[in-house]
């Protein structure tokens, strides 16, 4: 399996290329290379040839919140406007507008955009292997994860960030030969990172993974069986831990309770169903594990802030 990298980069509205920008990098500390049998995002991203995903995601948009997750790809995320609250395995931070974040492949992750507007690349590193000699070991390593990417390097490099925006704007015009330049742009954002030696070896913590292997297979059992009746006693069993432990830990990662965290993937999915699907608010409620309609009217509103049907009417 091939890892992951994920940039954040937040943008004010009316941004210029001349524009100063904020950089971060960041990379999962001790994650464990393991098989990638956890909570994963498999959703193919890009077609076989140009392994490249472009989303768009506004306040109106099915899957708005990022939902706690990793995946095999890397990620780039373009925050046009706005600030987005993003929590990386055991860390929170909150970005605004001008900076820029790289994550590492098989980082746990998720977030809360604040009157965001974002763009979402993701990439398979392996598309630079093709044919390509020169480049062929460094890439490896980084896939291989014998080398991370430093953490925060706004200061030190500001010349980074022109280049993604470069890059974002090609994947969203699409234009004839885009493919070419995207290529391009990734070459020239691991050169800068070669040259500029913003990379250490890999370090590895045997507890911290093993411990975020067990979430990832929690998140892996939400995703899959969130429309039935889920308790805190099989999730805690599912990661290994006692009820008040895991309730603890879960609550460091997501800063979520492992119950608010449920009800909030089920909304999630709930708003997917709305926008996408020709179905009753009743039907909704029950297949994301509601039984009560009264009840995820009022749940759905505690995470909203409408209703479905306002909701509903919002996507049309």
């Amino acid at each position: 399996m091939i890892p992951i990298i994920m940039f954040v980069i937040l943008k004010q509205k009316c941004y210029t290329k001349k524009k100063q920008y904020n950089i971060h990098f960041f990379v999962p500390k001790g994650f464990l290379f393991m098989k990638y049998i956890d909570y994963q995002e498999r959703m193919p991203q890009g077609s076989f040839n140009f392994p490249i995903a472009y989303y768009h995601q506004n306040p109106h948009s099915p899957r708005y919140e990022m939902q706690y997750h990793w995946h095999t790809q890397y990620e780039l995320l373009h925050i046009i406007s706005g600030s987005f609250h993003l929590n990386l395995e055991k860390s929170t931070k909150v970005f605004h507008a001008g900076d820029v974040i790289f994550i590492s492949s098989g980082m746990f992750h998720g977030g809360t955009p604040v009157g965001c507007i974002y763009e979402c690349v993701v990439f398979d590193l392996q598309i630079l292997l093709k044919d390509n000699h020169a480049c062929s070991k460094i890439i490896r390593d980084i896939i291989e994860r014998k080398i991370t990417i430093h953490t925060f390097l706004s200061e030190k490099c500001p010349k980074i960030a022109p280049l993604i925006e470069e890059l974002c704007d090609s994947l969203a015009g699409k234009r004839k030969g885009y493919e070419f330049m995207v290529q391009g742009y990734l070459y020239q954002l691991l050169g800068i990172i070669i040259n500029e030696h913003l990379y250490e070896d890999y370090k590895y913590d045997n507890i911290s993974s093993e411990r975020l292997a067990s979430m990832k297979n929690v998140l892996l059992y939400i995703s899959e069986n969130y429309s039935n009746n889920i308790s805190l006693e099989t999730l805690s069993k599912i990661a290994g831990m006692n009820p008040k432990y895991f309730c603890r830990y879960f609550r460091s990662i997501t800063e979520r309770t492992p119950i608010d965290y449920l009800n909030y993937y089920r909304i999630e999915c709930a708003c997917e169903m709305l926008s996408t699907k020709d179905i009753t608010i009743k039907e909704v409620a029950i297949s994301c594990g509601f039984n009560d309609e009264s009840y995820f009217i009022k749940t759905f509103h505690k995470y909203k802030g409408i209703t479905p049907k306002q909701f509903m009417k919002s996507k049309f």
